[in-house]
């Protein structure tokens, strides 16, 4: 008897081969009796031990795809077959390629016939055969999308002689496609049939097919239609032939007389890739025999593309072109067959960091030809060079010199940070997206594609246009990208655009046009230095350069002399604030781009800087200048301290502690004077205090400085009296300056307050031993011990740590002109969340310079705006429950590991939010008491939000941007309201939407007076309102507001507190007493609360709105 069957596999049963020629015989085991049926199939005859011999190799490894990929031998055989009774497919008659009236209404042509009439007949024959090609032989697919590349041969005999010319053979492509999807859309089998075009380019439709039911998302199967091999002669197709004659495609009757036709090389290249796609599969699969290591290598390779956003649309660098690239390495003997995956990654990396193939091509070709075109033939007619075995396909045909520099500067980095010990590399190059947005420091948008057009007719591309089949868009990008990288160049690293891609599409639409590719965006990294110079220096007048830069820059150059007595050709920028200089890009960019493509500002949407205005709405430009002169001003004010005369013990230091002495306070102080007619004067004290009936006076915020004494044998042990002797020395201070430098000054207990500039100055002493002194404590048994107090850490915290942070952050300022932008952007997005009570400004700044000292896979931030989305980015995604963030101010940090097994052995003792420095390795000072888990666990959600709604809006140009959204808090969240008066909120104006109406604060703009009256210092009626509300009521409910401006206090009960609990005299606060199950109880009044919140803000509050019933008990 036979063997038995095993395991139920299809493997004994022996199918006919499946992938072999379906039609390379037309006769043979085809030839059917008359009767059965003309194109039937028929079994093949087997004998009983070619029945039962064992699977082929072969076999077995198409078994083992049938399994993986098509969960059935049927779906198999159908997609290999070319769907069920193709040999069925009627032939058609021979008609004029412009007659498709055969095409059934389900049907449109895919591809754009423009100009319509051609010469040349199509009549349909099926496939003479079909071969899987492709990624996914190789198994170097990766998902999310698998796509199966089935090759399908067009028979000869459809072909004409001169097919290659005038768009012939690609539209006897797309009309054969749309046969085979009219056919296709009638199968059950499939769930859907569509077209799309072959890496977004318009002369290459392809067929997409998915299979029906759950399986539709898993798999694509693309058939991509190809001629009978040796249908064209190569040298037809040479890069420097022409094969579209400018008489048609201009639809003239005759050719001008001796006018020669231009090249079309993409044109060329687009015919012979369909030649070459059975070559590349043997090629690649030659590559990949025992080398495991290139399926790991490529599919890392093809993660890193896509997070980059490289690997898809036209003239991207595609998965295949990666593999091709992994070969040619192998073929240099650059990459052996040992190496890894991560090796052949590496060195892939190292190769494009290091090669320019826009200058220096490279080829597959083996041995040389003379036959064949040269490397230099293909670098005059495409901008990146990289030929295929055959020495006649250019694989980087549609890339543009610019999306290869970027591919470039990518690897370069990439090596950097794989090279760096102190990187996680894989997360970062692997794990880490890099969209536009947030790896430029500028983006802009050119809304209207369509305005490619006109560009092409002012730059004179109609050979280009010829060669692109009538795509103005991938005719102009190049000279456009190459317009903008000459007018940045020396401020700009990189000008990058993004990749036209046009989506699918189903097969009873109209192809998509050009113009469907939607709006293109570019992005520009500078270089910090020169961004934002105001000058571009030209030559001097007399040299034959000067002529050439006059007609690049137009009217905007203009002689100048310059101080070496050089008389040169100049383009001068109009800029005022620092703000204005950093969107001289934007100037550059307009101008340009009219002057050279006649593409109008309305056309452009620059969203360099959309976030800053919105956020900083200070009177000239965004506040940065005012940080500048508050800074001006402590200096001298220091140096004044270090000279006095007279004082027993001399100045050893003088740090400033505010944030707008780091340049990251989010509003600045403005230098003020008081209108006196807004006060109550107290003559003898020389006061000013606020009169009733006026609106709150404006914030005045005191800029705290510290002023470290000398130490001396004659400082006092004992913490009394050093604070006495610290008092002392306020009012010395004050006398000496007011003195010796004429300055108004206000002493205190604690310190002293000195009016300059317009600015309030407050100084506070501090003796270096003091904290030392506070720690003393005294046991029971006499002995004297150290040990830290709530008023020693408070002291330190003061004195010691918040100046090494302050002039850390100073420096960085210095390296980074816009660490302090960013973080005042970030400030204000906290603030306007109502969180900026429960997360210190300390601790964003240092999220913040976290960003700049440690910004892989990216290059530190040079603008504000994307220093701000990565900031919400890292709040996001950062593991914080895993890993403390180490913020290696001044490389001060060796052994971040140590503080990473710290920090996981001590996990559940330390704060949720562990941030590491040099001088604070273990506390997390800043980050002690705040923010609670649920409080980060919001401010998590809040950031991912804020984050997609901005980059939502950044994105899309055709609508309107109102960036401000991510600005205004949601409230629906809180459970009570309280409404204030915004009379009595003196800093109303800093809130995001501008208030209508302002009020008179009792303060005019006035750095220059001297004499002045005290006014009130550091007075914010809402700060002490919610003070006397968490003193109250901090065991009931959460307390919210946003400090700039807020006319909403927003209150959360906290659920905790609502529990019944048992009666006691002693716990009464905010609560009454009432029966649950016949005991006694208390639970929160709450009605009594809401008319507290009244009683205590009367005047400040408006009114109280209870949101919600969550507090029924």
């Amino acid at each position: 008897p036979p063997p038995a069957v095993r395991g139920g596999s299809c493997a004994a049963v022996r199918h006919p081969p499946l992938m072999q020629n379906t039609g390379a015989a037309r006769g043979g085991k085809r030839a059917a009796p008359a009767g059965a049926g003309a194109g039937a199939l028929q079994p093949a005859k087997l004998s009983r031990a070619e029945l039962y011999k064992p699977p082929t190799s072969e076999e077995l490894s198409q078994l083992k795809e049938t399994e993986d990929l098509f969960h059935s031998s049927l779906l198999r055989l159908q997609v290999s077959r070319g769907g069920p009774g193709s040999r069925r497919w009627p032939r058609s008659a021979p008609l004029r390629l412009t007659d498709q009236a055969w095409l059934p209404k389900g049907v449109k042509v895919p591809f754009l016939q423009v100009p319509f009439s051609v010469k040349g007949r199509f009549r349909f024959v099926p496939p003479t055969e079909l071969k899987v090609v492709g990624s996914y032989l190789l198994g170097t697919c990766i998902k999310p999308e698998i796509n199966v590349d089935v090759a399908v041969t067009m028979p000869r005999e459809i072909f004409q002689d001169k097919d290659n010319l005038n768009q012939r053979y690609h539209r006897k492509r797309a009309l054969y496609l749309a046969h085979i999807a009219q056919h296709f859309s009638k199968e059950k089998l499939f769930g859907s049939v569509k077209f799309a075009y072959m890496n977004s380019n318009h002369l290459k439709p392809i067929l997409l097919l998915r299979p029906q039911g759950k399986d539709e998302k898993m798999v694509t199967v693309r058939l991509h239609a190809c001629p009978a091999p040796g249908l064209f002669k190569p040298i037809r197709f040479y890069p420097s032939k022409n094969n579209v004659r400018t008489a048609w495609f201009m639809e003239q009757s005759t050719p001008k007389e001796g006018a020669t036709e231009p090249p079309t090389p993409h044109y060329n290249n687009s015919i012979l890739c369909d030649t070459v796609l059975l070559s590349h599969l043997q090629f690649l699969s030659s590559a990949a025999t025992d080398f495991p290591g290139m399926k790991d290598g490529l599919a890392l390779l093809k993660v890193w593309l896509n997070q980059r956003q490289l690997s898809k649309g036209l003239g991207s660098f595609s998965g295949f072109l990666a593999s091709m690239l992994v070969a040619y390495l192998l073929m240099k003997r650059k990459i052996v067959k040992m190496m890894s995956g991560y090796q052949v990654l590496r060195s892939t990396l190292q190769f494009l960091a290091t090669t320019d193939l826009s200058v220096t091509g490279i080829s597959l070709v083996k041995d040389a030809d003379a036959s064949l075109p040269v490397l230099d033939d293909f670098h005059q007619a495409f901008e990146v060079v990289f030929v295929d075995p055959s020495g006649l396909v250019n694989l980087c045909a549609d890339m543009t010199a610019s999306k290869y520099h970027q591919v470039q500067f990518e690897a370069k980095r990439s090596m950097e940070i794989l090279d760096d010990r102190m990187v996680d590399g894989f997360q970062v190059l692997l794990m880490t997206a890099k969209p536009m947005l947030r790896a430029f420091d500028h983006v802009f948008h050119l809304k209207h594609v369509s305005k490619l057009q006109g560009a092409c007719k002012k730059m004179q591309l109609l050979n280009e246009l010829m060669d692109r089949g009538g795509n103005y868009v991938a005719a102009a990008l190049p000279f456009i990208v190459s317009l903008l990288a000459r007018g940045l160049a020396g401020r700009a690293l990189l000008v990058a655009h993004s990749l036209p891609e046009i989506p699918e599409w189903p097969i009873d639409a109209e192809p998509p046009k050009h113009k469907d590719v939607g709006p293109l965006m570019f992005g520009l990294l500078f270089v910090p230095e020169f961004a934002a110079s105001l000058l571009e220096k030209g030559p001097q007048a007399d040299h034959p350069e000067a002529l050439d830069f006059r007609t690049f820059w137009g009217e905007k150059s203009e002689l100048r002399r310059f101080q070496d007595g050089s008389i040169c050709e100049a383009v001068v920028w109009e800029a005022d604030t620092v703000y204005q200089k950093r969107l001289i890009p934007e100037q550059i960019v307009k101008h340009l781009l009219k002057l050279h493509a006649d593409i109008p500002e309305s056309s452009i949407c620059y969203m360099g800087a959309l976030l800053e205005l919105s956020v900083c709405p200070q009177v000239s430009g965004t506040g940065e200048e005012a940080m500048v002169s508050v800074v001006c001003s402590y200096d001298d004010l220091s140096r004044k301290l270090w000279n006095l005369k007279g004082l027993p013990l001399t100045v050893t230091a003088v740090q400033g502690v505010h944030p707008a002495l780091r340049y990251t306070d989010v509003f600045p102080p403005i230098p003020m004077k008081p209108i006196y007619s807004s006060y109550n004067r107290i003559r003898t004290k020389h006061l000013l205090l606020p009169l009733e009936e006026k609106p709150c006076p404006a914030y005045i915020a005191p800029l705290k400085i510290v002023c470290h004494m000398e130490g001396s044998g004659q400082w006092p042990q004992d913490k009394g009296a050093i604070k006495r002797i610290k008092a002392a020395f306020h009012l010395q201070l004050a006398e000496l300056l007011q003195q010796q430098h004429q300055l108004v000054c206000r002493p205190a207990v604690t310190h002293t307050d000195v009016y300059k500039d317009g600015y309030v100055f407050r100084l506070q002493v501090a003796y270096h031993r003091e904290t030392l002194i506070l720690k003393e404590v005294v046991t029971p048994e006499g002995m004297l011990k150290y040990q830290d107090t709530e008023e020693s850490r408070q002291l330190e915290l003061e004195t010691l740590h918040l100046p090494y942070l302050t002039s850390s952050l100073h420096g960085l300022q210095q390296q980074h002109p816009v660490f302090g932008s960013t973080c005042r952007l970030a400030k204000r997005w906290v603030s306007a969340q109502l969180l900026s009570n429960n997360i210190s400004e300390e601790c964003v700044d240092l999220l913040v310079a976290f960003l700049f000292l440690h910004p892989a896979p990216f290059t530190p931030p040079s603008s504000p705006q994307v220093g701000f989305l990565r900031f919400l980015d890292l709040l996001a995604t950062f593991d914080w429950k895993n890993n403390p963030l180490i913020v290696n101010l001044n490389a001060g940090l060796t052994g971040e590991q140590a503080i990473k097994n710290r920090f996981v052995a001590a996990r559940s003792r330390l704060p949720v939010m562990f941030i590491a420095t040099p001088k604070d390795q273990w506390s997390s000072m800043w980050t002690q008491e705040q923010p609670s888990a649920q409080i980060l666990q919001r401010l998590l959600m809040l950031a991912s939000e804020s984050l997609r709604a901005v980059e939502e809006q950044l994105m899309d140009p055709l609508n309107s941007q109102d960036v401000k959204m991510v600005f205004r808090p949601p409230l629906e969240f809180y459970d009570v309201l309280i409404h204030l008066n915004p009379t009595q909120i003196p800093r109303h104006l800093e809130s995001v939407d501008r208030p209508l109406k302002s009020f008179s604060r009792g303060v005019v703009k006035n750095s220059t007076s001297v004499k002045i009256l005290f006014p009130v210092v550091d007075y914010d009626p809402v700060q002490c309102y919610l003070q006397e509300l968490r003193d109250a009521f901090s065991d009931l409910a959460l307390f919210f507001y946003d400090k700039h401006g807020g006319e909403v206090i927003a209150v959360l009960w906290k659920p905790l507190s609502f529990q019944p609990q048992p009666f006691k005299v002693s716990s009464m606060k905010g609560r009454m007493v009432t029966t649950l199950n016949s005991e006694l109880v208390c639970v929160p009044n709450v009605e009594a609360i809401l008319e507290d919140f009244e009683v205590l803000g009367e005047g400040l509050v408006k009114s109280v709105e209870a949101r919600t019933e969550k507090w029924t008990i």
